[in-house]
């Protein structure tokens, strides 16, 4: 009885070999070997990449003379309101004056305020000043600074 060799092929088209497929053996009594095969060419798979937006920067505040300095408490005392969702840091400005309007001095102070929340600040004014001064002047707008 003769044995005849078997050939299986997988996606061979007619009148070729493509190397898709297996021997088995036959009738030489060769032993089943596969032949190599290439393996398909992953598709890459697309990456997510979370993009994290700096948070917006913060508006600014806003400023009121509560009390001007004098020679009794040489201090402006001033309140100041963060509007945002978050603590900032604001800068408070007040401008410091004699009786005919004349300014004395200028200052500029930056003060923690809680997330929307009031902070009350005592702005000094210099001893050198303070009998001269008669009137206080502060910037309604507290500028964030950070």
């Amino acid at each position: 009885m003769a044995a005849a060799a078997v050939l299986l092929a997988a996606g061979c088209a007619s009148g070729g070999d493509s190397g898709d497929g297996v021997r088995v053996a036959g009738e030489n009594g060769a032993s089943a070997r596969p032949t190599p095969t290439t393996s398909p060419t992953p598709t890459p798979t697309p990456t997510v990449s979370v993009s994290v937006s700096a948070a917006p920067p913060p508006k600014d505040g806003t400023a009121v003379l509560v009390r001007c300095a004098d020679t009794e408490d040489p201090y402006a005392t001033v309140e100041i309101e963060n509007p945002n969702a978050r603590d900032a840091v604001l800068e408070v400005k007040v401008h410091f004056a004699d009786a005919y309007g004349s300014p004395l001095l200028d200052t500029s102070d930056q003060v923690d305020v809680f997330a929307k929340d009031k902070a009350t600040y005592r702005v000094p004014a210099r001893i050198q000043y303070t009998d001269r001064i008669a009137h206080c002047e502060v910037e309604p707008v507290a500028r964030a600074v950070r």
